[in-house]
């Protein structure tokens, strides 16, 4: 069996992680969260890898409020970015392997088609630079590295979009919500899958390092997101589009993100599903399977 430790397990995909790995018997997963493994701390990662015999390390751990992290921006550096070297020394030590979640926060949304692995990034938040200068670290460090960078990601699990706007539609009469920010929403559901296929080929024999673009497939808006959200919950409340300069936030964020996915479906042989097609099959909307 291959050893797997899992950092950052009580977040929705950590949680989205846990709720599949059952059918997975070749992989023994020790899913840990801050309360019982803080990344930061290099000598207690260096213990439990140690202890036991981790073989990769699979880190989902990560500062995410990107509104906070524009004035908390020391602890969003430690966690997204100097953990990374704690991580890439105690895995080089043991000689482990290293998956990383990263994001489209990257990029600066001037595309104008799909990013691929390779376009320039040019982060715009606290959130975007801290995370990228954890791919850096950990690129530096681990030249063998997997980084799996998604977008908008949601799940049926803790705050994120589709909850908020569950909670907001239930709550509210009517709301208003950006049109002009392009993406794709990512179930979490979907993402874990992914990198449960990762750790199959390499279980098999088989490490593809590299960076690699992960979403759901199809392009929207989260205007768009948002009316399908109260569409398919049955919700009344009436969504109304409104430009990012009239709603203004702490954090500025890419106006375009979409990400290719090619690299990731022809190395790991994926078919993703669009994004509509996930979010039906979210349990947290209850909608009946045909």
């Amino acid at each position: 069996m291959k050893q797997i430790l899992v950092t950052g397990a009580n977040g929705q995909l950590g949680k989205a992680l846990q709720a599949r790995t059952g059918n997975y018997p070749a992989l023994d997963f020790y899913f840990t969260d801050m309360d019982t493994l803080d990344i930061t701390n290099k000598e207690a990662l260096f213990a439990f890898v140690r202890s036991n015999r981790i073989q990769c390390i699979l880190n989902l751990a990560a500062y995410t409020n990107v509104e906070q992290a524009e004035e908390d921006t020391k602890m969003a550096y430690l966690i997204n970015a100097e953990a990374m070297r704690n991580l890439a020394e105690v895995a080089g030590a043991f000689r482990c392997h290293v998956i990383h979640v990263s994001t489209d926060y990257v990029f600066d949304g001037s595309n104008h088609r799909p990013y691929v692995e390779t376009d320039a990034t040019r982060p715009l938040s606290t959130y975007g630079r801290t995370k990228l200068a954890g791919e850096v670290i950990l690129q530096e460090a681990m030249a063998d590295a997997v980084i799996v960078r998604t977008s908008w990601l949601y799940s049926e699990f803790g705050n994120n979009f589709l909850n908020t706007m569950l909670r907001l539609g239930k709550e509210k009469e009517e709301l208003s919500v950006v049109y002009d920010q392009i993406g794709t929403p990512t179930y979490a559901g979907d993402l874990a899958y992914a990198l449960i296929a990762i750790l199959m080929r390499w279980e098999k024999g088989a490490w593809e390092a590299g960076i690699y673009h992960f979403s759901n497939e199809g392009v929207c808006s989260w205007y768009d997101f948002a009316r399908k959200i109260m569409e398919l919950a049955a919700l009344p409340c009436k969504v109304m589009p409104v430009e990012t300069k009239d709603y203004p936030t702490k954090a500025q964020r890419p106006l375009y993100s979409v990400l290719n996915k090619a690299k990731i479906k022809t190395t790991y042989n994926l078919t993703i599903p669009h994004w509509e097609e996930s979010l039906r099959s979210v349990p947290c909307l209850n909608i009946p399977k045909k």
